[in-house]
């Protein structure tokens, strides 16, 4: 874990966890790290963070940022122990907490998380004031409880069943407390305002409290989180030292504690958050939910011994604490009730962005087979996910030639889609444009490779069908080999000797074409990997030579013919999800004889 530690400065020892990618620092209120200086800027610097390497940044402040003791102009890496100073605050730059470090705080609070900018989510903010709504993760770290201990702690009371209290001491107050809390609790769901009201009431109700602090275990961690904090001494402190023994101990056994001047309490030596904050007197109390769980706790500190708080202000904290609990409870309610809403939203959203990729997508593709003299087409088209990036075509080139295209963009899902959508027009203007197919695929090729495509290539095949003379001629990206079945039932692979690369693997390939005649009866069938690497539950693979077995006995009629290879990859899958794009495309030389006319 890096971390900044404050070595020179107003708050020395303070550590700064560096948590995701960016971290402000500056006199801003909405930094991630809060210099309360008036010399440094409002937005100071930055440190960035990218594949694990930190950087420092000036961002043109006007007294400049320092690193070792030189000022920096431009973006620099951070080094273990570097020193960043900031006008007059200096801080060490570390990339791992010392075992020192960690051995000084496992009895005080020191480390503060750095804060998310503006908008984020506020559970891990950097700054307090006395009015503050600042939320601080606390360390999970206790005091060695094994040896005896001289204790300060007074008075116990069971926060389990507040509800059942003599209400006869001061009644007056209690009602009046209940109600105001209650009414300033009633008017909000925001979990920071539930507990700034309730320390703004409290503060009231006990006006011998000079500092207090609201606590609670964060849902999605588990880790204790300070939500609010408030103090009539006017300090403008940038972090909140808790000692943890006696907030787990209330929050563990349920107890609201009352303890007389913590500064003599063994359970307190050597810390010095005791010390500097000169606690003499505390109530802490923990916030149960209605399954009797701790959600967390609310401590009220005072620094006059001549103002101790007794055992009727703990009853009737405690007295209040139910109604606290259920605003925590409801609030937790209302920000995972907001949390699904937007969750039900963003998946609307997508869903209807889905809805018009996939018809964007369908667009691209033919809606009906040509009608082309002397030939038949059909064709087959199913993405694995919702949009894919199996592609096909029709293209008429003259009266007498029509171009049939078909290609597989390597991944799945919307990328896929976006780069066959630039495929599907850059693949029509080529065809159209070249005297030739070997032409056209030569440059579509090189448009391809210039385009930043990363490492996605594309496989792709094209036949030209001819009518004068009646022939089919082929160029291969790389892709499945077509496959031709004659009219004795034997199955053969086209363009095996001329094939060329992939598209958008070399910038300055060039491909060359074969042709082959095509006789009355005769089919060809071309087709994407999502057909031959189709998988059982035995993990079988379909095939080509599987592919090639249907084919050779499939009916004349090519809509037959690929409705057939459909089902049987259907049944060899078992009712398996499909794991790519299925696209088929099937063109026959009508025989005279039995063939209705075109």
């Amino acid at each position: 874990m890096a971390y900044l530690r404050v070595v020179k400065g107003s708050r020395v020892g303070q550590v700064f966890e560096l948590l995701g990618e960016r971290h402000i620092l500056g006199r801003h209120p909405q930094c991630e790290i809060v210099l309360d200086n008036a010399a440094v800027s409002r937005h100071h610097a930055q440190i960035l963070v990218n594949h694990g390497n930190f950087y420092l940044e000036d961002l043109r402040s006007r007294n400049q940022t320092f690193r070792n003791e030189e000022a920096i102009s431009e973006r620099v890496q951070l080094a273990d122990s570097d020193i960043i100073r900031v006008c007059d605050i200096v801080l060490s730059f570390h990339l791992q907490i010392s075992k020192e470090l960690a051995e000084k705080d496992s009895k005080v609070l020191t480390v503060v998380r750095s804060r998310p900018r503006l908008g984020a989510d506020s559970s891990a903010r950097g700054t307090i004031t006395d009015e503050a709504d600042s939320s601080f993760v606390i360390s999970d770290s206790d005091l060695d409880t094994d040896k005896p201990t001289k204790s300060s702690i007074v008075g116990r009371v069971n926060a389990k069943s507040a509800g059942k209290f003599n209400f006869s001491i001061n009644p007056e107050t209690k009602l009046r407390a209940i109600l105001e809390i209650g009414s300033a609790l009633g008017s909000t769901l925001e979990l920071d305002d539930v507990f700034q009201k309730t320390l703004d009431g409290l503060f009231q109700i006990f006006p011998q409290a000079d500092e207090g602090f609201a606590l609670i275990l964060d849902p999605q961690t588990d880790r204790p989180v300070v939500k609010a904090t408030k103090s009539r001494l006017g300090k403008h402190d940038d972090s909140v030292r808790i000692s943890m023994t006696i907030v787990r101990q209330a929050m563990n056994d349920g107890e609201a504690i009352l303890s007389h001047n913590a500064l003599d309490d063994d359970r307190f030596d050597m810390s010095q958050s005791i010390a500097n904050l000169q606690i003499r007197s505390m109530m802490c109390v923990p916030l149960m939910s209605q399954s009797q769980e701790s959600l967390g706790v609310i401590q009220l500190d005072t620094t006059d011994l001549r103002r101790q708080f007794d055992k009727d202000d703990l009853e009737l904290i405690v007295s209040l604490t139910p109604q606290i609990g259920l605003a925590v409870e409801n609030a937790h309610l209302h920000v995972e009730l907001l949390r699904k809403k937007e969750e039900e939203k963003d998946r609307e959203q997508e869903e209807r962005e889905m809805d018009l990729a996939v018809q964007v997508q369908l667009d691209f593709l033919p809606n009906k087979p040509p009608r082309f003299e002397d030939f038949r087409f059909h064709d087959y088209y199913e993405a694995a996910s919702r949009v894919g990036g199996d592609y096909f075509d029709y293209v008429k080139l003259s009266d007498d030639r029509i171009a049939v295209a078909l290609g597989d963009v390597a991944g799945k899902g919307v990328p896929a889609a976006l780069l066959m959508a630039k495929l599907s027009s850059s693949a029509r203007f080529h065809l159209m444009s070249e005297k030739t197919l070997s032409g056209a695929l030569t440059a579509l090729n090189a448009e391809i490779s210039s385009g930043g495509l990363g490492h996605r290539f594309i496989t792709l095949v094209i036949l030209v069908v001819s009518r004068n003379p009646h022939q089919v001629t082929v160029v291969n990206a790389g892709h499945l080999y077509p496959l031709l079945r004659k009219n004795n039932g034997e199955i053969q692979m086209l363009g095996k000797i001329k094939g060329g690369m992939p598209l958008g693997v070399v910038d300055d390939f060039v491909y060359e074409e074969e042709e082959f005649p095509l006789q009355p009866g005769e089919s060809i069938t071309i087709y994407t990997d999502g057909i031959t690497e189709a998988m059982n539950s035995a993990n079988d693979i379909y095939g080509t030579k599987r592919l090639a077995s249907v084919i050779r006995e499939a009916a004349e009629n090519v809509e037959s013919m690929i409705n057939k290879i459909v089902l049987d990859v259907e049944n060899f899958c078992e009712g398996r999800p499909q794991r790519d794009d299925i696209c088929l495309v099937c063109l026959e030389r009508i025989s005279k004889t039995n063939d209705e006319p075109s």
